[in-house]
């Protein structure tokens, strides 16, 4: 099945792109969400974070506390590796268990850090949503979820706007309206259906 990573840095609207495609019965797959279910209470991914990182990198309720392990990896990119062995292909294996269980035409995997992490070539084509990092700038601060402290820090860990357009197949410039996005994203989503169905009929010819 012809799969899309959905990418783009924090405040581009791969929000909103991700629901354009739901909007049109497409399977999304979230592998942030997939991300925070192999951690959940209980699961062995979680019980190997707290054998290397110690019962303080637990909340009081028992789940993984985000924040602080980021602050660590942050910090140091040796106990990053180890995070990104460990969970990586726990990732890909639920992903692709997703899309094998998919019924739409083609699959979208919505991947923040789809560049920084190297996993272009575990799908098709990459999808960027893409526009100027003040704009980025500006929306995070509207959320109003994070400081303008925080919102530079994420900007400036993330890959930059360049590094970006250079691994994408197919770029949406998210500088205006909504309206005008998902015009950009209608004509983009036929292309895939056209290029799923060349997918699936090659697919079957090899078989």
């Amino acid at each position: 099945m012809l799969s899309i990573g959905l990418t783009g840095g924090i405040g581009s609207g791969k929000s909103t792109a991700a629901s354009f495609f739901i909007d049109h019965y497409i399977t999304v797959i979230d592998s942030d969400q997939i991300a925070r279910m192999i951690v959940s209470p209980g699961s062995p991914a979680l019980s190997h974070i707290q054998a290397h990182f110690g019962d303080d990198i637990l909340d009081s309720r028992g789940h993984l506390n985000r924040q602080k392990l980021a602050e660590i990896i942050f910090l140091d990119a040796a106990e990053k590796k180890w995070l990104e062995e460990l969970l990586h292909p726990l990732i890909r294996k639920e992903q692709q268990r997703q899309i094998d269980s998919a019924k739409s035409s083609y699959v979208v995997i919505e991947i923040p850090l789809l560049v920084e992490n190297q996993l272009s070539e575990t799908v098709d084509r990459v999808l960027l949503i893409d526009c100027p990092e003040s704009l980025q700038k500006e929306r995070a601060l509207r959320r109003g979820k994070q400081s303008e402290q925080q919102i530079d820090r994420t900007i400036a860990a993330q890959a930059s706007r360049e590094q970006r357009q250079e691994i994408a197949d197919d770029i949406v410039l998210n500088n205006g309206s909504t309206e005008a996005m998902r015009k950009q994203l209608e004509k983009l989503h036929q292309d895939y259906l056209t290029l799923a169905e060349l997918t699936l009929a090659e697919a079957r010819r090899t078989s």
